[in-house]
């Protein structure tokens, strides 16, 4: 049986590498548009995920799950992401992007995305122009997730699912997709060596800590849109 991890602050875990010394550079900014997207997606270039799977961390079945990457189109790209609540039984408090388990109902990981998304945040399927998924990427706590990328035209309003979740914020793409801002941790527990991305982002007074599985999936979606 795995011995479940002791509660820890991410932010405290030392920078083992940085985006500087790996010589990286942000993708092209017209890779940054909608239409640039829109290609991408439309033809893929060949490209590696970085990241395909955690360490396992947690004693539960497997599940297949789906997030969204949504896309608001403004004066630049803003990516939607969550603040989870902090009763939530696996990554309580975190930032995430919307999404969760799939249904059996579910006909795809896309519908059940955008299914999730609306459960989630209220904003209505009919609002996103899917553009495609990135590699499936699987948690330290054994869920299959696919991540769903898409484009969310202004003039929506969201209402939170109290329930799941604290706040829901949105951050420019630009940044998350400058490797600048991406930091590798690592940590060792039990004799086992975890390590994860994070991107802060101070949002005016309040820093925003990504890390985990939705930075592992940021750096994958950085990986394509600079290939």
């Amino acid at each position: 049986m795995l011995k479940p991890l002791p509660i820890f602050d991410p932010r405290q875990v030392p920078v083992v590498q940085g985006a500087v010394a790996d010589g990286l550079r942000s993708p092209s900014a017209d890779r940054l548009t909608p239409q640039g997207l829109r290609q991408l997606f439309a033809s893929p270039p060949v490209w590696t995920p970085e990241l395909v799977q955690e360490k396992k961390f947690a004693d539960r079945a497997p599940a297949q799950a789906a997030v969204l990457l949504p896309l608001v189109v403004r004066e630049q790209l803003m990516l939607i992401l969550t603040q989870r609540t902090l009763h939530l039984s696996t990554h309580s408090g975190q930032i995430a992007l919307p999404g969760g388990k799939m249904d059996a109902t579910d006909t795809s990981a896309t519908a059940a995305a955008l299914r999730e998304t609306h459960e989630e945040i209220g904003l209505p399927p009919e609002r996103v122009e899917v553009l495609g998924t990135l590699p499936v990427y699987v948690t330290g706590t054994a869920f299959t997730v696919t991540p769903v990328v898409g484009l969310v035209q202004p003039g929506f309003a969201l209402q939170p699912n109290p329930h799941e979740v604290d706040d829901v914020f949105e951050v420019p793409l630009a940044y998350l997709m400058n490797p600048q801002h991406h930091r590798r941790h690592a940590w060792t527990f039990e004799g086992v060596v975890r390590e994860w991305y994070s991107m802060p982002y101070q949002d005016g007074a309040q820093e925003r800590y990504i890390w985990g599985a939705t930075a592992g999936m940021l750096r994958n979606f950085y990986r394509m849109l600079s290939a």
